[in-house]
């Protein structure tokens, strides 16, 4: 993992929970807030996490948008280790090899495992936010030669359709506002600090390459501007 620092600054000082940036409402024009729907305990193999339900109401998409919040240990115990996850029933249920998705997801919980504390918000943004079938049809496009970007928007996407706003209203919901997050991504970073979350440090999350994944990994990183290794 490499780790990018945000602010040397930021770093000096003595580890708190608010790193002394505003707390602001978060939610936009036909967003309501969050609303927590469950919680409950979830034993897995990295250890036991506490998991809480979200949802918020989207008006001006006619939905109801919905999250999972893993927390473990205590997050007040300096700033908190994140991983902000997109659902990936290809990668993570059935194994699939044309992604990382899944082996991202297990590094960044054992990566919070091995720290004692820390926090994955997953959400269900299924293909970069296009949805499952959609996301085989891109598959089935990527079949016939054409890269993830180029697939996406032969179907009439964008190349990553996906919104991290509530990723940042649940942060705000539970009082997170400095974070030190486990990303490639740059727009995370760029939706974070736009949330008002202060993204104090940045660590790469690359699991190992697989021979079916690398010419989605190489365009993730050309096109996308993702921090990869892999040439």
């Amino acid at each position: 993992m490499v780790h990018t620092r945000m602010n040397s600054n930021l770093l000096e000082r003595p580890k708190k929970r608010n790193c002394g940036v505003r707390i602001r409402t978060a939610h936009r024009s036909g967003q309501s807030s969050v609303v927590r729907v469950a919680s409950t305990r979830l034993p897995t193999t990295f250890g036991v996490f506490d998991l809480i339900g979200f949802e918020r109401a989207n008006v001006d998409k006619g939905e109801t948008e919905s999250a999972l919040l893993l927390i473990l240990g205590d997050l007040t115990n300096g700033v908190p280790l994140l991983r902000i996850h997109s659902q990936c029933l290809t990668g993570e249920v059935l194994g699939s090899l044309r992604c990382d998705c899944r082996g991202q997801l297990e590094l960044a919980m054992s990566s919070i495992a091995d720290e004692g504390s820390g926090l994955v918000i997953y959400e269900y943004q299924e293909g970069r936010g296009i949805g499952l079938m959609a996301k085989l049809k891109a598959y089935a496009l990527q079949d016939e030669g054409l890269d993830t970007i180029e697939a996406n928007e032969a179907l009439g996407f964008d190349a990553d359709c996906r919104d991290f706003s509530l990723a940042v209203a649940i942060l705000h919901d539970i009082r997170i506002d400095c974070v030190r997050l486990m990303s490639n991504n740059p727009q995370k970073v760029e939706a974070l600090t736009e949330g008002g979350i202060e993204v104090i440090e940045l660590i790469t999350c690359e699991a190992p390459p697989n021979l079916h994944a690398l010419s989605y990994l190489r365009t993730k990183k050309k096109r996308m501007g993702h921090s990869l290794t892999i040439m």
